[in-house]
């Protein structure tokens, strides 16, 4: 296998790089179990339905090269969801060298390369519909397939060393760099869906060519800079906050708009940083990551608050962000989208600052709202990702909703999800680990094989033993390593209080500060190992007082599992919203091998409201309860046993 290159290994404002994909291998536990079902389940499964008459996105191409007759299905953005999926394959190629996967993708390939057109062109949704010329009106999403055509080429080309894919990419980049590189008002406004930023910056680092990276930072100049009205180009699609076009990315304080469209930019724009080391976007994503983590991210690291909605300046807003601390429950849209974008833009941040609260939200979206927008088994998915659901009080079918599904559904008309979500899951271990200075730093915990080379070209091979997340106790053996010193740094989740830290069996003095990396510098030897426990405690959760949908409510988090509570696992016929939790009564982890894929529930009782009155407002005396004794599991794994209703808050009682 060829190694890959590291995508920001040369890059000169990180302050820690990437690995080479394929470098950790999960072995055993959590990931390792979702590798495998993403290998056996999720990409076979989603290659059946992209490349079939279902989800028709290779049809699509097939009908562009002129080998099959037919019309575009599927929405504008289908090209680029198909590139994501083929993404998802390679990644798992680069694991398991199935030499399968790479006829397949090479098959996929040459379609594409056929249905391109002369001068680098590749948009079927354009290309395939009469009446509609290219880069006519930005609804039709053509940014955003570019940015993951790009990605996918990239990637390609660092894992097989092959250059067909890229030969397409980089002749679709250099026709766009000759129409957007210019200034003219026609194109000025048209980089909305900001994929494009990191697929040039990733197109920069693959090739060398600086002026994909300076086209990167052409798009990012372009926001804010033009007056918003509507004119030809914008017709059909929200206007201002929605795509990121009101104000300067340079000049921003509040993440605004729809929430993948946000996402995705500042995650570009941190890629530019990155190359370029610019104060004022380093400046502005700092004050843009906190205004996300701290005032507009639900517990499970979601965002994304509401389908529908207004900015302050009352520009019309799509599955995206409102206000600060308006944090419906219900109605929480949570697209798995900008769940993912979250934990990407905060990975780039962590490489950008080195910090461990950054490795914390990745960690949180992983097991969280990630996570939950796919099914146990690897086939059916969600798009929005509620906190609470209750049945028969929404109707899904208003407004041909095909977002919001009260079950996980086996195909999605609108299917960005799904591979975006795949295609992670493949390439968590590259996550893991990152590259210091001089030694590497344990991002991600779970049992795994590291085989890397340090900065200075030295071999470094650690193996990790645990049985994370259910288990706080990390173990790392030092399996082969150079001579002279280098360093290990170990995050330590904020939520792990009180973790102890041994080196050989005898305790690390030092104290270990929680959402903070401990490093330990020393001349390692094959054999040394370091064991991290950290307690696993049960912690009740509230929101910020200024969250009005969770007052006097708490939701359940054990080390980085939220949990919730479910229909199934109550009395027949019970209202969700008659459950309280019963905050003198102890939760126990018990360990479900054969359980929704095998996960730890916590075992307890719960209080069900017996008195309940009617009407919009009601007199209330003092509650009668019934004890139950029941589990919650995580949220993640919810809506794998039919239909259900679930709640991640709910109200507590506390008993003298």
């Amino acid at each position: 296998m060829k190694q890959a290159t590291p995508a920001n290994s040369n890059s000169p404002y990180t302050k820690l790089n990437s690995m080479n994909i394929g470098e950790c291998q999960w072995t055993t536990g959590f990931w390792a179990d979702k590798f495998e079902l993403c290998t056996t389940a999720m990409v076979p499964y989603m290659g059946d339905v992209l490349c079939g008459d279902v989800g028709h996105a290779l049809n699509n191409f097939k009908i562009a090269a002129g080998e099959k007759e037919g019309e575009h299905q599927g929405m504008f953005w289908h090209d680029g969801d198909f590139y994501k999926f083929m993404e998802a394959k390679i990644y798992v190629y680069a694991h398991t060298q199935d030499k399968e996967l790479l006829k397949e993708l090479e098959e996929y390939i040459t379609v594409i390369g056929k249905a391109q057109e002369s001068d680098g062109y590749l948009q079927t949704q354009i290309q395939l519909r009469d009446g509609v010329d290219r880069y006519e009106n930005r609804k039709y999403h053509e940014m955003y397939n570019t940015g993951h055509l790009l990605i996918t080429a990239c990637i390609h080309h660092r894992v097989t060393g092959q250059s067909n894919f890229l030969d397409i990419a980089i002749k679709h980049a250099n026709l766009l760099y000759t129409i957007f590189m210019p200034d003219t008002k026609h194109y000025g406004r048209f980089g909305f869906n900001q994929t494009q930023i990191m697929g040039l910056v990733e197109l920069y680092r693959t090739t060398g060519n600086k002026k994909y990276l300076i086209l990167a930072e052409k798009f990012i100049d372009n926001r804010g800079k033009y007056e918003v009205k509507h004119h030809a180009t914008t017709e059909g699609y929200p206007i201002g906050d929605m795509v990121q076009e009101r104000t300067p990315l340079r000049e921003s304080n509040e993440a605004v708009g729809h929430a993948v469209l946000a996402l995705y930019y500042y995650a570009g724009a941190a890629d530019v940083y990155a190359e370029t080391g610019e104060k004022a976007l380093i400046d502005a994503l700092d004050r843009l990551w906190e205004n996300v983590t701290t005032k507009k991210m639900y517990v499970t690291g979601a965002v994304g608050q509401a389908h529908y909605g207004a900015s302050a300046n009352r520009d019309m807003i799509e599955e995206g962000f409102i206000d600060a601390y308006m944090m419906p429950n219900m109605t929480a849209y949570n697209e798995t989208c900008a769940n993912l974008c979250n934990a990407m833009f905060s990975y780039r941040m962590l490489n950008l600052h080195g910090e461990a609260k950054y490795a914390d939200i990745v960690e949180l979206v992983l097991y969280n709202s990630a996570l939950s927008g796919i099914s146990v088994t690897g086939k059916e998915y969600f798009y929005a990702n509620p906190l609470r659901m209750l049945n028969n009080t929404r109707d899904y079918n208003a407004h041909e909703n095909v977002t919001e599904t009260p079950n996980r559904e086996p195909y999605l008309s609108c299917f960005c999800c799904p591979p975006n979500l795949v295609r992670t899951i493949a390439t968590v271990s590259e996550w893991a680990y990152s590259l210091a200075e001089n030694g590497v730093t344990v991002n991600l915990y779970g049992a795994n094989n590291l085989d890397t080379q340090l900065k200075d070209g030295s071999p470094i091979k650690i193996a990790q033993e645990t049985e994370y997340p259910w288990q706080g106790k990390v173990k790392l053996i030092v399996k082969e390593c150079k001579e002279d010193a280098f360093s290990i740094s170990l995050r330590i989740p904020k939520w792990a209080k009180n973790s102890k830290l041994t080196l050989n069996g005898e305790e690390i003095s030092n104290t270990l500060k929680p959402g903070s990396f401990t490093l330990i510098e020393r001349n390692w030897k094959k054999g040394d190992t370091l064991v991290l426990n950290m307690p696993m405690e049960v912690d009740f959760i509230e929101g910020h007082p200024r969250i009005e949908e969770v007052r006097n409510q708490i939701a359940i988090k054990r080390g980085p599992i939220v949990y919730c509570i479910e229909s199934p696992d109550l009395p027949e016929n019970t209202d969700i919203l008659d459950i309280y939790f019963n905050g003198n009564k102890k939760l126990e982890p018990k360990y479900e091998p054969n359980f929704l894929g095998g996960v730890t529930v916590l075992e307890g009782e719960i209080l069900i409201r017996k008195d309940k009155g009617k009407g919009i407002y009601r007199t209330v005396q003092k509650p009668e309860w019934t004890p139950y004794k029941t589990q919650l599991v995580p949220y993640f794994a919810w809506s794998n046993r039919g239909q259900a209703e679930m709640t991640v808050f709910m109200p507590v009682v506390w008993k003298d």
